[in-house]
């Protein structure tokens, strides 16, 4: 027993230092840092939805409709982020992406009225979704036999900054404005606009585009890879993973304060703890991905969804409403597995493209899932969604020995 603990360790050890080996620690901070801002602050909505109901007088329909707005900018925004990465590198957009988000925040805190916020949001959606490609390239050059584990840890850090933002944006709307709330994080955008620019490797040459864009060649051999079933299978996975974590993550603390009777305080704590559980599921989902494949370990992460999600409903009290939230919390590795499993199919010359088009098409369909559950909340269904949500998740694991092994 002891053998074998000191062989994980070990294990463990090597693991994380051929990840940082030939300089490639640097880009995977700036890169992982950059991205722990990015859906760090796009999760801080859900948790000052109170504040901007109030402030601009709008029902749970039209609060899901803002985050409709918020997801499918981002969505949108996918398949020009991949274009881009493709012609000008990842250094370029990931940049580019840090500064358009801070700008377009800066419109958000001073929105003066619903047009104008609704406006706001569309655009830092947008300017967020630039980056999450670029991301996921750069990484795939860097660490060809190791993105299951590399993506693990950039899709940690996500969870960090989904785990301390909001709360900490929740603290300082309570003392202070809650414009301060969304203001704070300008500046960091600003710093990891510099950082990126600085350590992320520009592209050879021979890894680069010309210039000249996609063409008829590229489109044709594109639409057949994307017709493969290891890619049609893996999307509508994908897809019922967004549905079921845009839905849950826009409304959930909405749900406890007003269905559950907690605090706000106690809800963002709540939310909070969700995300923080990510950062050690999304690195064991990569590496159960990179150890066992897509079957096994996609079935993992969409078993504690469905099984917490019917439950939820039913169960009162901060004990197992937590123990709910961290059953729900596995739901955080679906795409740590699925995405790698596109990325791998995808021919290196177009990855960007395609996993682009891909995204654009998950995060689309994901996107509709606020604003209907809104609408199903306003009408008194808010239990009901949370049953409709764990039979989506189920989907999930019923997909997941559709999907061949690579």
């Amino acid at each position: 027993m002891g053998d074998n603990a000191f062989g994980g360790l070990t294990a463990f050890r090597s693991g994380a230092l051929e990840l940082w080996s030939d300089g490639r620690g640097k880009v995977l901070t700036a890169v992982a840092g950059g991205w722990f801002l990015s859906v760090g602050v796009r999760m801080i909505y859900p948790v000052m939805l109170p504040y901007l109901r109030s402030a601009y007088g709008l029902d749970l329909t039209t609060a899901g409709l803002l985050l409709t707005v918020l997801f499918l900018a981002y969505a949108v925004g996918q398949f020009p982020g991949g274009v881009l990465a493709d012609r000008f590198g990842e250094r370029s957009t990931l940049t580019a992406s840090a500064i358009i988000s801070a700008v377009m925040l800066t419109l958000v805190v001073t929105a003066g009225s619903t047009i104008v916020l609704f406006a706001a949001t569309a655009l830092f959606g947008f300017g967020t979704a630039l980056y999450a490609v670029g991301r996921y390239t750069v990484l795939s050059r860097l660490y060809s036999e190791r993105l299951g584990a590399a993506n693990g840890v950039t899709a940690a850090s996500q969870d960090a900054g989904q785990s301390v933002l909001p709360p900490v944006a929740s603290v300082i709307a309570a003392t202070f404005l809650w414009t301060v709330g969304f203001g704070f994080v300008i500046p960091l955008f600003l710093l990891s606009a510099v950082a990126l620019w600085l350590v992320v490797p520009v592209r050879s040459e021979a890894a680069s585009s010309d210039g000249s864009g996609l063409t008829r060649k590229d489109l044709r051999s594109l639409g057949a890879v994307l017709r493969q079933p290891s890619i049609v299978y893996a999307t509508i996975a994908l897809i019922l993973g967004l549905v079921v974590w845009q839905a849950f993550t826009s409304f959930y603390p909405t749900y406890l304060i007003e269905e559950k009777g907690f605090s706000t305080t106690v809800a963002s704590l709540l939310f909070g703890t969700f995300f923080a559980l990510g950062i050690v599921i999304k690195p064991l989902a990569g590496a159960a991905y990179d150890r066992f494949g897509i079957q096994r370990s996609l079935t993992i992460v969409g078993s504690g969804p469905t099984i917490a999600l019917v439950v939820l409903p039913f169960v009162d009290g901060f004990w197992t409403i937590a123990v709910s939230t961290a059953l729900v919390s596995t739901l955080l590795g679906f795409a740590t597995v699925l995405e790698p499993s596109l990325l791998n199919t995808l021919p290196e010359d177009l990855r960007g493209t395609g996993f682009g088009i891909l995204r654009s098409i998950g995060f689309t369909i994901g996107a509709t899932s606020p604003v209907l559950f809104g609408a199903a909340a306003d009408r008194g269904f808010f239990d009901e969604t949370f049953v409709v949500l764990a039979a989506f998740a189920a989907g999930m694991i019923v997909l997941a020995f559709r999907i061949p092994e690579r």
